[in-house]
């Protein structure tokens, strides 16, 4: 099950450069037999889902500062798997990000492959999840907590909530009807039940406070589409992170999260055991009809601070407009690191659907092909790595990768608007990026426009919040700014499952000049490719010279 010995000691050598930081280091290694399992989740329905070693839920990793992750991975499906961690950046390993015919071809059915993740100087909360096939949203998810070796606040215990919307279906059972020529775009809504740390939100065990203490709460929102509110009325949250990076503290009344984002708040215990309260997961959608006890669903668990105390239930805010959640362009990093400037480089991308010739409709930013709507035969990383000079041209990724070069160590800002009828939570691999703008954008009228009328503008600090998974509301834009600081390629993509399915992602090829000179694929990821018919380890998105795209569809017309 798991890889050449020869291979997992040259990767964490690589990796252990990277975590030098931290002389008390370990190799973790963790053993993940991905396969299919028979489950009711949620309590009303079993489905067939995808889980590890037999079983789901995935239990939640938990490292330390500096350590390095040996994930072993034996994939017992019938399709090629990847897994993906979450917000690390994968500095020097960009074939390790798991992104699916990006980074890397798949592992084949019955194939084994070890991912070795560095930490390095990352800490805070995570997730991990499959990257092929959108098998995450069948169960291939389990939260990834990275232990400080000094907090960034003092606190006496934690707990963590991972927040999972499920539906009763398979993801490509779901997919069959969005894609069907036939049936109408969008089809109607369906309404998924929600889950807490793994089982029906409604039936976890409470927590427990003990009088005049601290605790962390992490939250992870591992759902394919849907948002979740998280409270716990009658306590304050004191947000002290936001997707692993640490923020000067602020208080909230409850936290927002769109799908893949993360927080950590810091929760002041009552100093009486007089009564018990609640938390409070509410799993909702905006772009969904309102019906009740189905959009939004909400879940309550108990917060005991004694077994025969009387729960006491705060009454509701007046309105949603009451409370006071994080905000992106108020918060700011903790470390203090300016605003990057000046801009270098700049990339404009506007959101929207296209209905095209087959009757199929698909998400995608203007402009551009829906993202990997055909296939690649190459992983567009190995074409960075292996066509010299003619890696900085974006073409030789293919018209579906919908590739933008950028330069070593150039400032990128990138605007993106929204003028459709669907907030999108979009996540960057490979960095955080820090938060300038938001603003109103009426691109596309109608609607949209009313909505971008209510939309103020909203300007960071000179010390803005840095994250990987931000929400672009509609009738919204959001401008972004990172540091192509990490040589490799990586996916800016929509994270919720059905749209990035659709295309509504971009490919960062980053410094491939530099990333010539520096990595080096693992030959066992060469093999594995090489393994598999109609694909290829070296060449153009067809595995071809120059700019012969022949042998791969070319986008839907």
């Amino acid at each position: 099950m798991r890889a050449p010995a020869t291979w997992i000691t040259a990767a964490i050598a690589v990796a252990a450069s990277w975590s030098s930081c931290c002389c008390w280091a370990r190799v973790v290694h963790v053993s993940w037999d991905i396969g299919y399992v028979s489950v009711n989740r949620d309590g009303y329905a079993t489905r067939r889902a995808i889980g590890v070693n037999g079983a789901l839920p995935i239990p939640a990793l938990h490292v330390s500062a500096g350590d390095t992750i040996a994930l072993h991975v034996r994939n017992s499906l019938d399709q090629p798997t990847a897994v993906h961690f979450h917000g690390l950046f994968q500095n020097g390993t960009a074939y390790g990000d798991g992104a699916g015919m990006t980074t890397q071809c798949g592992i084949p059915p019955g194939g084994s492959y070890t991912y070795v993740a560095a930490t390095g100087r990352q800490t805070g909360t995570f997730w991990v999840h499959g990257h092929f096939h959108d098998q995450n949203a069948d169960g291939l998810r389990a939260p990834l907590v990275i232990h400080e070796a000094a907090p960034p606040a003092d606190y006496d215990a934690e707990y963590l909530f991972s927040l999972e919307d499920w539906y009763d279906q398979p993801f490509a059972d779901r997919m069959r009807v969005v894609l069907d020529p036939r049936g109408k775009f969008p089809p109607d809504p369906s309404f998924p039940y929600g889950l807490v740390n793994g089982y029906n939100g409604n039936e976890t065990q409470p927590i427990r406070f003990e009088p005049g203490r601290r605790y962390r709460i992490r939250v992870v929102n591992m759902s394919l589409t849907e948002w979740f509110r998280f409270s716990l009325p009658g306590h304050r949250l004191r947000v002290i992170e936001a997707d692993g990076v640490r923020a000067q503290p602020c208080d909230v009344d409850a936290l927002d999260l769109g799908p893949a984002q993360r927080y950590s708040a810091i929760v002041q215990a009552h100093d009486s055991v007089a009564a018990n309260y609640i938390y409070n997961a509410t799993l909702y959608a905006n772009f969904v009809p309102r019906v009740a006890g189905m959009n939004p669903r909400v879940y309550l668990g108990s917060v005991e601070y004694a077994a025969d105390a009387p729960t006491y239930v705060p009454p509701p805010p007046a309105s949603d407009a009451a409370l006071q959640l994080p905000d992106d362009s108020a918060m700011q990093a903790l470390d203090g690191e300016p605003l990057l400037e000046p801009v270098d480089a700049r990339i404009s991308l506007l959101a929207t659907s296209h209905k095209y010739a087959d009757g199929t409709t698909r998400a995608l930013f203007e402009g551009l092909a829906p993202f990997n709507t055909s296939v690649p035969a190459v992983p567009a990383l190995f074409t960075a790595a292996s066509v010299g000079e003619l890696a900085l041209d974006p073409a030789v990724y293919g018209p579906q990768a919908c590739a933008h070069v950028l330069r070593h160590l150039d400032v990128v800002e990138i605007e993106v608007r929204n003028p459709t009828d669907i907030d999108h939570p979009f996540h960057m691999h490979g960095h955080t990026f820090q938060i300038v703008e938001y603003g109103p954008s009426s691109a596309g009228g109608g609607q949209n426009a009313t909505a971008a009328a209510r939309i103020p503008l909203r300007r960071t600090s000179r010390i803005p919040m840095r994250r990987d998974t931000l929400v672009v509301r509609t009738g919204e834009y959001v401008r972004i700014r990172f540091r192509a600081d990490n040589p490799g390629v990586w996916l800016f993509h929509c994270h919720m499952d059905v749209h990035f399915a659709l295309g509504l992602a971009i490919t960062l090829v980053e410094a491939p000049d530099v990333l010539q000179q520096r990595m080096v694929i693992p030959q066992e990821l060469v093999n594995m490719c090489l393994a598999q018919d109609g694909l290829h380890a070296s060449g153009n998105a067809a595995g071809n010279a120059g700019l012969d795209m022949s042998g791969i569809l070319p986008p839907p017309a």
